[in-house]
């Protein structure tokens, strides 16, 4: 398979005549995926083509290990993000007339070259966002199990029917496509997130225009290229890179109807502010602050296991990551042990064999992530481990942060009230399950929670108070599987419909009602009446 400029996994060598890369495919000669010395540009993918940007403005992607520069952005100009758009509703006046089984065929084509690259895009979003290569490997498999799943659309896109509402009137309706759709994509799951969206977009008869995040792209343009190799009609899919002037340009835009959005709060609340005021159906996925609940009674191995695990797993760049411990009564006593197991896991880049942690996407986030620990110790929290000083032996240039733990956190402290996005675990301390419900009701976020415990009633009792949208019990990463929807609520989702799954399908059609009458030759014809019409 040809791979476009931008997606590298061999040994690279600079072509001196052009910008070109050309491939040496002497696999002994490739030097580690994570320190390979070289930088490109990134193309737009513009029906059906990748095509140079003539932008005037590019990002920079550093590697987040060693701050080389691994690959350069444009800021896609207005002309090239119209194209795309023209692309896409040209595109559209042909594909929503494609039946859905070969809609659906197209995914399954999909699914099979997903499949065939898995560990290729894994390497990818290790070497641009720092996850380890397990980690990556887990981005990719949720989201092709999202892609998996469109293959049942056509039961969920079924209309419904009532015959003979009124003598010789049939009523039904359909689910039918919106037209254009856009998906502004994070930078914590680069292959995940965008098979949340335009997957879904396209099987329901949409065509799409993708934004990833500037700081991961290529994985995004080797998902493009995979569309490439199964002959995607050109215009379905169109991929546009850029910063804030590409997110204002689709949320401007008058031919994109619906905007369907994964990241931080402040971009959130804006998009959907926006998008909603252009006439635009909004999904905004936002940040987060999960709490876990501890009780005494809980399987003690298991549950710390899990919670050290989800707090600092991806270096705590999940919006599902459990960011705060919540010890009830006796189980306070587990700390240390907690402590204990937070000292011992491996930080490194995210190619060296079990590595824990790898390094934060970059150095901004790193900065900011220390912030968060100084203010806490400010503030009064205890840091009980403090991870704000490690450098690896190695890569001394690394964006890393070794886990932390901040105990006797209280609301009202900027750690708590703030979403952190790093390897940091708030641990607070309540004496009863009940404060320990309250805690977590009272928090303006609600993408998810948890609870350890061998007691039925207890769990029963958490699963019926409990306020926020993804509830785990004995599951520390409670995300619904795509037969369901990803349900975050409260501050942490604006919109009607979620993502994937139902949802999905539903935010990315609309309802077409038809009533339908068709007279026999020998019924009377009807009277003119100007009265409002009642079925009899």
């Amino acid at each position: 398979m040809v791979r476009p400029v931008g997606w590298l996994s061999s040994k690279l060598k600079l072509n001196k005549s052009t910008t070109h890369v050309e491939l040496i495919a002497d696999q002994k000669a490739v030097n580690r995926l994570c320190n390979a010395r070289f930088s490109t540009t990134t193309k737009n993918f513009i029906n059906g083509e990748f095509k140079e940007s003539k932008a005037t403005k590019w990002f920079n992607i550093y590697n987040p290990a060693t701050q080389e520069l691994v690959n350069k952005i444009p800021q896609t100009t207005n002309e090239e993000f119209n194209e795309a758009v023209s692309a896409a509703e040209e595109a559209f006046k042909t594909w929503r007339d494609v039946p859905i089984l070969v809609r659906q065929r197209y995914m399954f084509d999909y699914l099979m070259k997903l499949r065939e690259n898995q560990e290729e895009l894994a390497k990818m979003i290790t070497r641009e966002q720092g996850k380890t290569l397990i980690d990556a490997r887990g981005d990719v498999q949720r989201g092709m199990e999202v892609v998996e799943h469109t293959l049942s659309f056509a039961s969920i896109m079924m209309g419904e029917t009532s015959e003979n509402i009124s003598r010789g009137i049939d009523l039904y309706s359909y689910r039918v496509p919106l037209g254009v759709c856009a998906g502004i994509a994070p930078f914590n799951f680069p292959v995940m997130i965008p098979l949340w969206m335009f997957p879904v977009g396209i099987t329901c008869g949409n065509t799409y225009v993708l934004k990833p995040s500037e700081k991961v792209t290529g994985a995004s343009t080797l998902l493009a290229q995979l569309l490439q190799d199964i002959k995607l009609p050109k215009g379905v899919v169109n991929l546009v890179h850029g910063g804030h002037d590409t997110v204002n340009n689709i949320i401007e835009h008058p031919s994109i109807k619906s905007i369907s959005f994964v990241g931080s709060n402040q971009a959130g609340e804006y998009i959907y502010n926006e998008g909603s005021k252009h006439g635009k159906r909004v999904q905004s996925n936002m940040g987060a602050k999960n709490h876990g609940i501890l009780l005494p009674d809980a399987d003690k191995e298991e549950a710390l296991n899990a919670l050290a695990g989800a707090a600092f797993g991806a270096t705590g760049q999940r919006c599902m990551a459990l960011t705060t411990a919540v010890f009830v009564g006796e189980a306070q006593n587990w700390i240390p042990d907690l402590i204990e197991k937070a000292k011992k896991l491996k930080i490194s880049i995210g190619t060296d064999e079990g590595v824990d942690l790898g390094p934060l996407v970059d150095a901004g986030l790193k900065e900011r992530v220390i912030g968060h620990i100084n203010s806490a110790e400010k503030e009064g929290a205890k840091v009980a481990l403090d991870g704000r000083g490690f450098v690896h032996p190695k890569y001394t240039k690394g964006n890393f942060v070794g886990p932390t733990v901040l105990d006797h956190v209280k609301p009202g402290m900027k750690c708590y009230d703030e979403e952190i996005f790093g390897p940091v675990l708030c641990v607070v301390r309540v004496d009863t399950f009940e404060e320990a419900i309250k805690l977590v009701n009272e928090n303006r976020w609600g993408n998810g929670c948890s609870l350890f415990t061998k007691s039925g009633p207890a769990a029963r009792k958490f699963q019926h108070e409990i306020h926020a949208g993804q509830v785990g019990i004995n599951i520390p990463i409670p995300v619904p599987l795509p037969m369901f929807s990803f349900t975050g609520n409260k501050d942490s989702f604006r919109g009607d419909l979620n993502f994937y799954g139902k949802a999905g399908v539903l935010f990315y059609t609309q309802q077409k009602t038809i009533t339908a009458r068709w007279r026999e030759e020998h019924e009377e014809r009807s009277k003119l009446s100007t009265a409002f019409p009642v079925m009899k």
